[in-house]
């Protein structure tokens, strides 16, 4: 079978076309090459002799010219940076979304499967448990309650000032905050309720975070690894928001490819979201200690009482769906550090910029500091 993959030089997209090759898929790819992410043009780890087309997934000719002939799609190309260019969150990931199926009817493709790059952020803050009032899907904390350095999420209910518990994630509830993640829970009910209308089984993947080698070191915002990995080689200190002690899951770039491949072969899953999780949740304190273990340097992290204005305090995602169509984690989280760092060595330009960054999100006011001063 031959089919497109969307992003396709990408972080967890060109993982997915190396993994689709190697099973004797014919593949093609679409990926604007944006500066931002690829300043140096096309990646040298894209195939040389793979069909590809420079173009945007919101330029309907470029669709149309990439799309003509193939029967399935991954539709992994998305906008995941800049906290505020909140239109072009909405353009990327869902306009392109609602393009393809236009494009499909339009033609009269026969398409047999789409998947699409989702995200835990359509869970918003996640999924807790009140002492009380039992399980709550709260809102986003509030900059009056982070600066105060009171970083735990509180039961929303009248009356009710107990902090909640974290409890895994499940795919029954969304509740995005960002405009990155109403983006991806657009993508979703477009690709089901479209998907269904026009018989054309589609599939949302709902990453955690996803790690691993490839992961540009351009972006501002993702990437925890790259950014602690960048200080660690060069001797500073990794900079650790809030207190460190919130939850997350990390999932190997490897182990999302193999999931996304899976979601494509099998149909039982049609029509449907799936998250797409790590082994555990981790805490950023661990995390880092983890990280700094692997890298060999003998340095300790600061906690200087900065957070960043949109960040969840604790979302775990568990993986039960995916796993019954026979997918799990091969990689744990020294995996992921392993396969980075090695790759992070081979690569010309391995600067620390966290300055750089840390600058532009606190001109962009998503870096705070709290009133409260944390230290280590």
């Amino acid at each position: 079978m031959k089919v497109l993959v969307t992003g396709g030089a990408g972080f967890i997209g060109s993982h997915t076309v190396d993994l689709l090759l190697s099973k004797g898929y014919e593949v093609k790819v679409l990926d604007l090459l944006q500066s931002r992410v690829h300043p140096y043009g096309k990646p040298k780890y894209v195939i040389p002799d793979i069909e590809f087309i420079q173009g945007d997934v919101c330029d309907k000719e470029a669709m149309i010219k990439a799309m003509s002939d193939v029967e399935g799609i991954f539709h992994l190309a998305a906008y995941q940076d800049y906290m505020k260019d909140f239109s072009n969150f909405i353009k990327t990931n869902a306009y392109s979304t609602a393009l393809i199926f236009e494009i499909i009817v339009e033609k009269k493709l026969n398409i047999k499967k789409i998947v699409l790059a989702s995200s835990q952020s359509v869970y918003g803050d996640g999924k807790y448990t009140c002492k009380d009032h039992g399980i709550q899907y709260p809102d986003s904390r509030n900059i009056e309650q982070l600066d105060r350095a009171d970083w735990e999420m509180h039961c929303p209910k009248d009356g009710c000032k107990e902090y909640l518990v974290p409890a895994l994630i499940d795919e029954a509830v969304t509740n995005p905050f960002t405009a990155y993640g109403i983006s991806k829970e657009t993508l979703e009910k477009l690709a089901i309720k479209l998907g269904s209308r026009y018989s054309i089984p589609t599939v949302s993947m709902r990453y955690s975070i996803v790690q691993g080698p490839r992961n540009s070191f351009f972006n501002a915002y993702s990437g925890v690894c790259r950014i602690f990995t960048l200080r660690l080689i060069n001797d500073k200190p990794p900079v650790i928001y809030e207190d460190g002690k919130q939850l997350r899951d990390y999932v190997h770039v490897y182990d999302v490819a193999a999931a996304n491949v899976t979601a494509f072969e099998n149909s039982s899953c049609d029509y449907s979201a799936l998250n797409v999780g790590g082994i555990k949740g981790t805490n950023l304190i661990d995390y880092t200690n983890t990280l700094i273990k692997v890298t060999g340097k003998n340095i300790e992290p600061i906690i200087a009482g900065y957070y960043r204005y949109g960040d969840t305090r604790h979302t775990v995602s568990v993986s039960e769906k995916l796993k019954k169509l026979g997918w799990k984690n091969q990689y744990t989280l020294e995996d992921i550090f392993k396969d980075y760092l090695k790759w992070v060595y081979e690569q010309p330009d391995i600067k620390d910029r966290y300055e750089e960054v840390e600058q532009i999100m606190k001109k962009q006011s998503v870096l705070r500091e709290s009133k409260l001063v944390n230290k280590l």
